[in-house]
């Protein structure tokens, strides 16, 4: 599965490719218009629909409370979910009036299996959501279409502040938001849906896996490690990179993109590693490998997207997890 659950603090996600790419397959910038977005926006929200829909069913007010969640928790997530129906309302009502034909829901499978694994996905899928409003909103044309997609954006913002806190997370570790590109999300999103078919096909592609090696500790810029497992050995077979190419582990966290060379491991697992997260990297923050130091455009992105949490230095919780993550 593209997300690997983290049951503590902690929001480490490992992305985990669905389907394997053929050798140098290249993902391009998508072309998009104002009716390509809207749809791309409603898929997003029919996702977000569907997992609260599921988590609201399969736990109840008490499971939440069991877990740490006390009241008003269980209401406000009837509240989250109530504002991505209205969402998808929304969308699908606009896309119909604009005389486009609007995408339908499909089908998802999100692996939760107790209240504290959903809220803690909840809070990774509200940070994406965030960033693909964020990322999207440059390329709007229609100007009604931009206040209704910014009215969302802030909403979303406020469901991951929330939920963020109930994790006992910093609602706003960053003064700027992260915005994503198309496919960077659809990297994020995909592993999800497990089947369905759509009347709407979207330019959007995956990239490359990038699984993270687990770690009991939290990630805390200008002192933790990542090693990206196997991720040297995926590059030469998808893309033909030898060992004295260069690439880089590009982190996108606010509006900063900071680049890390990466280095091979020694042995025969074929990682690449970094031997600091850049300082600057606070929250939930985003990371892929580019051909590039500067341009870190969707032709140059070899693997990807894979989401850490990461602390400021030294504040990070000081008992490691119970579990490898």
């Amino acid at each position: 599965m593209r997300f690997s659950l983290a049951l503590a603090a902690s929001l480490a996600v490992s992305v985990v490719q669905s389907s394997p790419l053929g050798k140098r397959h290249v993902v391009s910038t998508p072309v998009v218009n104002d009716g390509i977005i809207l749809n791309y926006a409603l898929t997003l929200e029919y996702l977000e629909r569907k997992f609260y829909m599921e988590g609201l069913a399969n736990y109840t007010r008490d499971d939440f409370v069991k877990a740490g969640f006390e009241d008003p928790f269980y209401d406000n997530l009837k509240e989250i979910y109530f504002d991505e129906q209205t969402h998808v309302q929304f969308l699908s009502d606009a896309l119909k009036a604009a005389g486009i034909t609007p995408t339908n829901e499909l089908q998802y499978s999100f692996g939760t299996t107790n209240p504290m694994q959903f809220v803690t996905l909840s809070s990774v899928l509200e940070g994406v959501g965030v960033s693909a409003y964020l990322g999207a909103a440059r390329d709007i044309m229609n100007k009604d279409y931009l206040d209704a997609a910014g009215a969302i954006l802030t909403v979303e913002a406020r469901h991951t502040a929330y939920i963020r806190a109930s994790l006992n997370e910093s609602p706003f570790p960053n003064p700027f938001d992260t915005p994503l590109k198309y496919n960077q999300v659809f990297s994020l999103a995909a592993d999800f849906i497990t089947g369905g078919s759509s009347p709407v096909a979207l330019p959007f592609k995956e990239f490359p896996e990038l699984p993270l090696q687990c770690s009991q500790y939290y990630y805390e810029a200008d002192r933790s490690s990542v090693t990206f497992s196997g991720a040297f050995k995926e590059a030469q077979k998808n893309f033909g990179i030898k060992k004295d190419t260069p690439i880089y582990a590009v982190f996108f966290s606010g509006l900063k993109k900071l680049p890390v060379q990466v280095r091979i491991t020694a042995g025969n697992a074929g990682d690449y590693k970094i031997d600091r997260i850049p300082a600057g990297v606070v929250g939930q923050a985003y990371v892929l490998l580019s051909k590039s130091a500067t341009d870190f455009s969707d032709e140059n992105t070899i693997a990807g997207v894979s989401i850490l949490e990461v602390y400021k230095k030294g504040m990070a919780p000081a008992t490691p997890k119970e579990k490898c993550q």
